[in-house]
């Protein structure tokens, strides 16, 4: 599976794409928001994970931005997040995103996370 990671901090790059590359799959990386609109368009990955804090967009814009293209709007997206307030969950779904997990990533687990969001999507 071809996954774009749009991700600003290098230490958290490297560890989801250690992880994803450890089950097989190809990694594309972004590091500012703007970027991963631009690989999301170009590259049309099956899975995008998303930073929300990012240096020059945020990534529920990025995410609204993706949700207008065609066709890769219909891509699954999951936030992976600092945030943790009440009803910051509820507006990463709003901006599109089909699942959320918190920092810090656990490698060990991150991989479960990802599929689990997965299977809800099929049809």
């Amino acid at each position: 599976m071809k996954i774009l990671i749009i991700e600003d901090n290098p230490q958290n790059m490297k560890l989801l794409a250690f992880v994803l590359k450890k089950y097989g799959h190809d990694v594309i990386e972004a590091f500012c928001g703007l970027e991963g609109v631009e690989k999301a368009t170009d590259s049309h990955p099956e899975l995008i994970l998303m930073d929300i804090q990012l240096p020059d967009i945020d990534g529920l814009e990025v995410t609204k931005r993706i949700r207008a293209k065609e066709p890769v709007q219909k891509i699954p997206i999951m936030a992976i997040t600092s945030y943790a307030m009440a009803g910051d969950r509820e507006k990463v779904m709003e901006a599109g995103c089909n699942g959320y997990f918190e920092k810090p990533i656990n490698p060990l687990t991150i991989m479960k996370d990802i599929e689990k969001v997965l299977e809800m999507k099929k049809p």
